[in-house]
């Protein structure tokens, strides 16, 4: 395969067979599925303007996560983090007038059927994107070539033309820097049943259902609002009282984001019909719903889910 990279089309063909598993690259970097496309197609345009200069000496795969590296390292240069609003400070009340956007934050972002980017294996959770974030950029490099695509040190040293002593220490400070942070690697198989239940319970706006299956510590966010609740008692006062809105909401299963169930919540309008809402992520856990992040940004991300842009009355 190396010797047809120089051919336009041995390159393109090469280079699709890589395309997904430096997408799920780009995106532990990036925290954003929109910038991991720019930064994939940007990494096509530079390997095929580089493509005469590839003598083989390295692998393909090293050669392109080499040059997906770099995109990424240039693309973060001068850039604030993205966040999450739980990574901003302490929960809020459940309260209309805190609601708040930050112009300075930008904020990390779901993506769609992980196991379809980069493999079941891999972390690939919100809570996990968003610790990634608060590494150095190529300590985050590092971290995620050793600790989740499984490169050895000597290899990620190389592509990241330094020491092993400097990778081994890299990934230790990452580490040390991530230890605090919950567990964010597989959780085995969604409780279909469970899932249903709150669907259910949702679609009903029934109190005492949605009692039943939140977790007493569950919280909730909605990007690009800053306002996060912790906890039953204040995600409930918040659907009941400043979000009583949604009653009447439909949702439309949109596969996983970031190895969650997805949503695309609907509201009722005045003109008869379901108008987008959120992208909403449910996490389970221990027989519960334990995180709910409503993503507001549907002009971007229905299309990106699949989703349609209304649902007609029913």
């Amino acid at each position: 395969m190396e010797a047809s990279v120089a051919t336009r089309a041995g390159l393109e063909a090469s280079f699709a067979e890589h395309r997904r598993e430096l997408t799920g690259f780009c995106y532990r970097m990036l925290a954003s599925p929109f910038d991991a496309e720019d930064a994939v197609q940007e990494v096509f345009v530079r390997a095929w303007r580089g493509a005469g200069g590839f003598e083989g000496r390295a692998s393909l795969r090293s050669w392109l996560y080499r040059i997906a590296t770099n995109v990424c390292l240039d693309m973060l240069a001068g850039r604030n983090r993205r966040a999450r609003p739980i990574d901003l400070g302490p929960a809020g009340e459940p309260l209309i007038e805190n609601l708040r956007t930050l112009p300075e934050v930008t904020w990390v972002e779901p993506i769609p059927d992980p196991a379809d980017v980069a493999g079941a294996h891999e972390r690939v959770r919100l809570a996990f994107i968003s610790a990634l974030q608060r590494l150095p950029a190529r300590q985050r490099a590092a971290l995620i070539l050793c600790e989740v695509l499984h490169w050895r040190a000597a290899e990620a040293a190389e592509l990241l033309e330094t020491s092993v002593a400097s990778i081994n220490s890299a990934l230790q400070r990452a580490r040390a820097t991530l230890a605090d942070e919950p567990d964010s690697g597989p959780r085995g198989p969604v409780d279909e049943a469970l899932l249903a239940r709150y669907v259910a319970a949702f679609e009903a706006y029934d109190i005492d259902a949605l009692t039943a299956v939140i977790h007493e510590d569950a919280t909730q966010s909605m990007p690009p609002y800053d306002l996060w609740l912790s906890g039953r008692d204040d995600v409930l006062a918040w659907f009941f009282g400043p979000g009583a809105g949604c009653a009447g909401s439909r949702l439309l299963p949109a596969g996983r984001a970031n190895g969650s169930p997805a949503f695309g919540q609907y509201k009722p309008s005045p003109q008869g019909v379901h108008e987008p809402w959120a992208l909403a992520v449910v996490e389970l856990s221990a027989g519960a719903v334990v995180e709910l992040t409503f993503f507001l940004d549907t002009a971007r991300l229905f299309p990106l889910f699949g989703l349609p842009d209304r649902l007609p009355a029913e």
